[in-house]
Parts: structure tokens; C-alpha cells; sequence
């Protein structure tokens, strides 16, 4: 004997040998092939199955199983769309194994079962023969002997099955539905009086009692109910029967009492009136229509009604026992099932099934309230639209319908808590929908989501710790096998303070002084920020604007730049930016490194600076000369001479420009120098002096002698005015007796002036200006000619060579 579930049901293995049938590939195996189970109990009955897994370069897979015992025409029948088989009967298994469980066994379930399954291929049928012969059977207790006194009767007693108990069960006895004996002995043999009632179970199966007998035939104690399982629908009411006799004691005490409640009974093994519960206050009430009859009757019944009821009556001398079965009363509620088969845009084609726990006779079925269908059958198949309701009723009990079923109500979200949504806070969002079945919930993301992909199912969607990057349009969709709906779309505006903060320039790049430019502040933040403008922390300027611009920048607006963003819920500052506005040199300044006078031989500094971004390069150049005197800021002349004297300038630039500045340098002789030029000056002059008198006296002379032939009259003395006095020797009288050779020079006066250095470099005027008086040294000298050299000497100039004496500039390198 084996058992399926816990208190369950049993089963007995008459055959315990698989039996494998099949061919090239496909089969079916069947342990065991014949089963007996009692009467009430559950069965499982298992096979595995085969099949080829390629076939004609097709990969096998099966599609389809079932489990049947009669065919229609060609074609089985299944078990789950058998009416008496249904609400009774499972599948389980997977590719190889296969099992059919059938509850609540009836004697009618006798028969052999068969499994059945069809694949992908298109002959890949295959029905496993012979299958399982299954035999349900009933406890009785046979009287097979007995011998009877004027007291009591002596008897052996049988426990009886239709079918043979694998194994060595073992027996449970029970007088009076007191448990008197246990064994594994099917038979009983005592002493028997004419109040006694006996009955057996299989150990283990203690639920499931044979029919209880007495020795003595009709004239023994007994109970009798009705039905041994009655199914009532919710709400409605049921009446529980049975019959007793006493045999011919008086009845001092009856009542139905339930063994689930026992834990609330104040000794467990003594049953309470179940009146006296308050879980059936008010609605149970036991009725005595007629003597040895009794009937309890439960109104507005309750799924927790479920539960097995008993009758006990006690006499003067007996009592009736607590351990014998009485009614099982299941309470159930109609359920509409739905398989849905096919789904378009209108309207959905699908098969109901009116549900419940027990089986029920004939079904009436309801359209939006309006009956369209009555019939044994609890299925009803057809078009469904999307506004119709469906519910069933069993017929005679038309007040007690199911529940409607219909697609999905447009749902509703609602957001908790209300208010704003601030970052970082807890939110919940809840999808409703009136539906039946339930519906199912998908969650979608309207904005940034164009694919449709699904958030997540379920009628909530939490957000633990919410981000701005939550922020946008969300819409639940309600589904059910009936159709769907979707929910209008629901903004979550998730509010933040300022972060993210930067500065952006435009136009990018270099910046150049007179351009357009403007700096913008960007900022994450919701609502949206305020900005503050800062140049070296210094406030520029403040409000919602983000940008700060320059219609035209210059200089001075180069400088370190940020802003501040904030608004309700916090600051936030930008990095710094530095703007550098470049531009082209400004007019240069030019300085000397001597203040006063530049004297000769010493050295000099010539510095140039300009104001310029990018820095400028400097170039020095002297007036009237092509190539440059010396590239630097600083030009140094090192032992300067008086020709370095006239003027230079200096040339700034950049990529952005140049400019230039001019300065005139004037180099003063060496001290030494004007006091000897002051000398040799006086020194000429006392020479020409004493020239002029000595040729006036001459001339004086030679006027008083009488001018021989051949002589040159006198050349005069002639004097150019200004600052130069040339004196020209112009006599060309040839005396007739040696005389010295005189010569002349060109005698130059000059004024230092004082100039100015450079452009804007202010000079400072002397109180007096000095003459600068330079000498040449005059030189005489006298011919070494002979007379008769005469001739030669008459081609030449008497007046022989003259100096230029002027300021020197020569070159010092000369």
C-alpha cells in the first residue's frame, strides 16, 4: 500500500511492474498499471514518455499532453474538459515525466487511464497503451460468523475491500465509535451486545471510516447522516441531516457538535454544542421535524463554515461516541475563470469558467447583468467587448452569483505623500484599477523612454531616495485576460537646490580687447536658480538672468570671474574663470638711465616699456638707419661718443599690434675737452689777429713802392658773418724775395643746444646756454723752394690748404 498525501487518500499496487510501450524512439512507461485507492482519498498516477529528438531534420518537441479514459470519435477525450472529472483532476510533469492526480475519488473514477501527447512534427502523435487500471474501492465490515445467546452474541467481524491491500496494512476497530483494537489482522472476533456498532479504517487513513454495522442487524444503536459531503454556496443555507435510534432508551441529550473546534472546547475530548459558538451566533439552529431525525441547519454560510459536523445523543446507559464520521460541508464561491484565446482592437474571444471547490449540478450565465445561458456545462465561450461584465449562478441559487468578471477600469495613480517633491525624499506611487480578474500593473516612463520598456510591474513603484533625474511623466497600465487600460499620465517634478554650477565665455577662445563678449551661468536646479555675478569676489550684478556680458571689453575688465546659483533650497558656486582680454601695445615710455647731462664716455640705459597683453618685444632703431641698434627692452650704451647723438625709438608689438616712441639723445663732450677747445679758440684768434695786422702793415708798404711788372695786387681779408668766420687768403702777389707761406683755416662756432629725450618725457631748460667754442690748430709753413723753381711754384695756390674745424661726430671706433 502506498499514500499520496498526508491524509489524503491511499493507494494499493496490485501491479508493481513497469510496463514500457512504444517503438523506434517513442514510448511510454507506466508505474505501476494497476492502482486501488478507497473511496474519497487522492491518487496520483505516473508515466514517463519518449519521443525521437530529430526527426526528418526537424527538432522534436512535444506540444501538447493529456491524460483521458473514453474517446469521442477518433479523438480522446480530456480528463480537465470531462465534467465529471471536473475541479478534480492535475497535470504535473515536464518533458519526460508525466503524472495525473485525481482528488476526492468517486467508484465511478474506475478505469483505465492513458496518457497522450503530440509534438511538433505532423505525425508526431502517440498514445502510451495499455495505461493504468485504477480501482476505487469502500471499507466494509462482513459479519463471517456468529453465535447468538439471550445477551449477546458472539461474532467474527471482517474488514473488506474490492481489492487486495498491497503490503501489510495495518487495521484500526473502532465499538461505538470508540477505537477498541489495532493490527495488521483484517479480522475481529468478540463478544457482541445488541447496543454495539462496529466499523474499520486502514491505519493512517483514520478519515476515511467504512459504513458502521451492528451484529444484531436494524435493532442497534446508530446514527445515519444524510450525506456523508454536502457543498454549499457562500452566503446561502444548508441543512445537515441524520437519522438515530436509541433502541428503546429515552434521549436525555442531543446536539451537533464540530471537531475543528475542539482547541476551543473546555475538555478536547468532550464535544460542545455547537449553538453555544460564537462563530455560529445567531446562525445555526437544529431542527426536529420528526422522532430519530435531526437536522442542522447553518444560514449565511462562510468559507470558514468548512468543516465536518457530527450528531451525539447520550441515554441513561449509553452514550453515542465522538470518534465516528459524520458530514463534510464545504462552503465555496463561484468563480469566473478566464482562458483568453485571442485579443484585436475591438474585442477579445475568450472561454469562462464558472469555478468553484465542489461540483454542482447546472449553471446559468449572466451578461451585464441579463441571462444568456443556462446548461449543465460551466464553461461559456465567445466574443467579449471591452465594457461587458460576466458572471454565473447555480441553478436554484440565482441570488448567490459570482463576482462579475470585465477588463480593467481606466486606472487612477496617486502619489505619496502629496505636496512637492523634494530630492532625496521617500515617494510612492500607487496604480488602482477596478478589474476582475485583478489586473496586473506595468509601470511606464513617458518622457526619455521611446521604446515603451517597462519601469517595473506591479501596482507600486517606490522611489527610496528620489533624484531629479526621477523627474517627468509616468502612466500605469492595468491588464487583465480580459483586456487592459492605461492611466492618464501623472508629472512627478522632483525640486532641487542649485548644483552643477559653471561659467561658460562666448565667443570661446582668445578674448580681444573691443569684442563682444558674454558669460553665461549654468546651473541644474528646480525651481530655477537666481544668479550672482562676482569679479574677485566683488558683486557685479544680481538677478534671474544667467548671463553677464561686455558690449565691448577692454583691459581692464580682464580679471578672475563666478557666479552663485541658488534659489529655496541651496547654493551653489561655479568654478572661477579668468578672463584674459589681450590687446595691442599702448604708446611706449622711454627712459634714460642718466638724468642730466649725457657726457661723453660714459654709459647709457635706453629702457622702453609698454602696457600689452601679450607681452610686447622691443626693437630699438636709430633715425635715417635701416637696420635695428638692439632688440630688448633695455638698449645699453656702454663709452658713448658725441656721434651717438640724434634720435632713437623704440618699437612695442604683439600679434595683436605695435607702437612706437621717439627720443632725442644729445652727447655732451668730455670736460677736458671744451677747456682745451676754449683755449686753441683764443689762442686763433690772437694768430688771426696779429695775420691781419701783419698783412695790413705789409699792404701799408706796399703801397708807398711802385708795383713792379708781374706782381699780384693784394687779396683782401673777407669775413663771413654768423656763428662761422671764414678768412680767405686771396693775395697772390709773388715778392721778389722769400716769404713765409701763410694758411687759413675755417673757423666754426657752434651752440649745445638742449633737446627734449622722448615724446613725453618733459626737459629741463638750463638757466644758461654755454658756447661750445672749437679750435683748429693753424699751421705755417714755409716752402722749401729754390728761384729757379719759380715757374712751378707760380701753378700752385700761395693761400696752400685750409681746415673745417666744426663739432666732432666722428665715429668713435675712428
Amino acid at each position: 500500500m502506498s499514500f499520496t498525501a498526508a491524509a489524503s487518500g491511499f493507494l494499493v499496487f496490485l501491479l508493481s511492474v513497469p510496463v514500457v510501450q512504444g517503438q523506434h524512439g517513442w514510448g511510454v512507461t507506466y508505474t505501476p498499471t494497476e492502482i486501488c485507492a478507497l473511496k474519497g482519498s487522492t491518487v496520483d498516477i505516473r508515466c514517463t514518455y519518449r519521443y525521437p529528438a530529430n526527426l526528418d531534420n526537424l527538432t522534436i518537441t512535444a506540444e501538447k499532453t493529456s491524460w483521458f479514459t473514453k474517446q469521442e470519435g477518433d479523438e480522446p477525450v480530456d480528463l480537465r474538459t470531462d465534467s465529471e472529472y471536473e475541479g478534480r483532476v492535475e497535470y504535473h510533469g515536464d518533458q519526460k515525466n508525466c503524472s495525473l492526480r485525481i482528488t476526492d475519488l468517486r467508484e465511478t473514477d474506475s478505469a483505465v487511464y492513458k496518457f497522450r501527447f503530440i509534438t511538433n512534427h505532423p505525425t508526431g502523435k502517440f498514445t502510451g497503451s495499455p495505461g493504468v487500471t485504477l480501482t476505487v474501492t469502500d471499507l466494509q465490515v462482513q459479519v463471517t460468523r456468529s453465535s447468538v445467546t439471550r445477551y449477546y452474541t458472539q461474532a467474527e467481524l471482517k474488514c473488506h475491500s474490492s481489492c487486495r491491500l498491497a503490503g501489510r496494512p495495518s487495521y484500526v476497530w473502532y465499538k461505538n465509535g470508540q477505537k477498541i483494537k489495532e493490527g495488521t489482522s483484517s479480522s475481529y472476533t468478540d463478544y457482541f451486545y445488541r447496543g454495539d456498532r462496529h466499523s474499520c479504517a486502514v491505519k493512517g487513513q483514520e478519515d476515511f471510516h467504512s459504513p458502521p454495522v451492528c451484529v444484531n442487524g436494524h435493532t442497534c444503536i446508530r446514527v445515519t447522516y444524510a450525506n456523508r459531503s454536502i457543498c454549499a454556496l457562500k452566503g446561502s443555507s444548508v441543512d445537515i441531516s441524520c437519522t438515530y435510534s436509541s433502541y428503546g432508551h429515552s434521549v436525555e441529550s442531543k446536539f451537533w457538535f464540530s471537531p475543528k473546534h475542539s482547541r476551543r472546547w473546555q475538555d478536547s475530548s468532550q464535544p460542545e454544542d455547537l449553538s453555544g459558538d460564537s462563530e455560529y451566533a445567531g446562525r445555526v439552529h437544529q431542527l426536529e421535524a420528526e422522532r430519530g431525525r435531526s437536522t442542522l441547519r447553518i444560514t449565511d454560510l462562510r468559507e470558514s463554515d468548512s468543516a465536518e459536523y457530527r450528531f451525539k445523543f447520550k441515554t441513561q446507559s449509553f452514550q453515542w461516541g465522538n470518534y465516528f464520521p459524520g458530514t463534510t460541508l464545504t462552503v465555496t464561491d463561484l468563480q469566473v475563470q478566464v482562458t483568453k484565446l485571442s485579443v484585436n482592437r475591438h474585442s477579445t474571444w475568450a472561454k469562462l469558467k464558472c469555478h468553484s471547490s465542489c461540483r454542482l449540478a447546472s449553471y446559468v450565465w449572466y451578461r451585464n447583468g441579463q441571462n444568456i445561458k443556462e446548461g449543465t456545462s460551466s464553461s461559456y465561450t465567445g466574443y467579449f467587448d471591452p465594457g461587458d461584465s460576466y458572471s454565473c449562478a447555480v441553478k436554484g441559487f440565482e441570488d448567490f452569483r459570482s463576482p462579475s468578471v470585465y477588463s480593467p477600469k481606466v486606472p487612477s495613480v496617486l502619489v505619496s505623500p502629496s505636496g512637492e517633491t523634494v530630492e532625496g525624499s521617500s515617494v510612492n506611487l500607487t496604480c488602482s484599477s477596478d478589474a476582475n480578474p485583478a489586473a496586473t500593473y506595468t509601470w511606464y516612463k513617458e518622457n526619455g523612454n521611446p521604446d515603451h520598456k517597462p519601469l517595473k510591474t506591479g501596482p507600486q513603484l517606490d522611489f527610496v531616495s528620489i533624484q531629479s533625474s526621477d523627474s517627468g511623466e509616468y502612466y500605469c497600465a492595468a491588464e487583465n485576460s480580459l483586456g487592459g487600460k492605461r492611466s492618464d499620465s501623472i508629472s512627478v517634478n522632483v525640486t532641487y537646490g542649485p548644483k552643477n554650477t559653471s561659467v561658460l565665455v562666448s565667443p570661446s577662445g582668445e578674448t580681444v580687447e573691443g569684442s563682444s563678449v558674454t558669460l553665461t551661468c549654468s546651473s541644474d536646479a528646480n525651481p530655477a536658480a537666481t544668479y550672482t555675478w562676482y569679479k574677485e569676489n566683488r558683486t557685479l550684478h544680481q538677478g534671474p538672468e544667467e548671463s553677464y556680458s561686455f558690449t565691448s571689453i577692454s583691459s581692464e575688465d580682464s580679471g578672475t570671474y563666478h557666479c552663485q546659483s541658488d534659489n529655496q533650497y541651496g547654493q551653489f558656486n561655479s568654478s572661477s574663470l579668468f578672463i584674459d582680454v589681450q590687446y595691442a601695445p599702448k604708446v611706449p615710455s622711454v627712459l634714460v638711465s642718466s638724468s642730466g647731462e649725457i657726457v661723453e664716455g660714459s654709459s647709457v640705459n635706453l629702457t622702453c616699456s609698454s602696457d600689452a597683453n601679450p607681452a610686447a618685444t622691443y626693437t630699438w632703431y636709430k633715425e635715417n638707419e635701416a637696420s635695428p641698434e638692439a632688440s630688448g627692452q633695455t638698449f645699453t650704451i656702454t663709452d658713448i661718443r658725441p656721434e651717438h647723438s640724434g634720435n632713437y625709438y623704440c618699437e612695442a608689438q604683439n600679434r595683436r599690434g605695435r607702437h612706437t616712441s621717439t627720443l632725442q639723445l644729445t652727447v655732451m663732450a668730455a670736460p677736458w675737452k671744451s677747456t682745451a677747445a676754449a683755449v686753441t679758440t683764443t689762442l686763433l684768434l690772437v694768430i688771426i689777429l696779429l695775420i691781419f695786422v701783419f698783412l695790413w702793415i705789409r699792404r701799408k708798404r706796399a703801397s708807398k713802392q711802385p708795383s713792379g711788372p708781374g706782381e699780384r695786387p693784394d687779396n683782401g681779408l673777407q669775413l663771413n658773418q654768423g656763428h662761422v668766420c671764414d678768412t680767405s687768403a686771396a693775395a697772390q702777389t709773388q715778392p721778389t724775395d722769400r716769404q713765409d707761406d701763410l694758411y687759413y683755416a675755417t673757423v666754426h662756432f657752434s651752440k649745445t643746444q638742449t633737446d627734449p629725450l622722448y615724446s613725453n618725457f618733459r626737459p629741463q631748460r638750463r638757466e644758461e646756454e654755454e658756447e661750445t667754442v672749437q679750435y683748429a690748430a693753424v699751421n705755417f709753413k714755409r716752402p722749401q723752394t729754390d728761384p729757379g723753381t719759380r715757374s712751378q711754384e707760380a701753378d700752385e695756390d700761395p693761400s696752400e690748404l685750409y681746415s673745417t674745424v666744426q663739432k666732432p661726430y666722428a665715429n668713435p671706433r675712428f
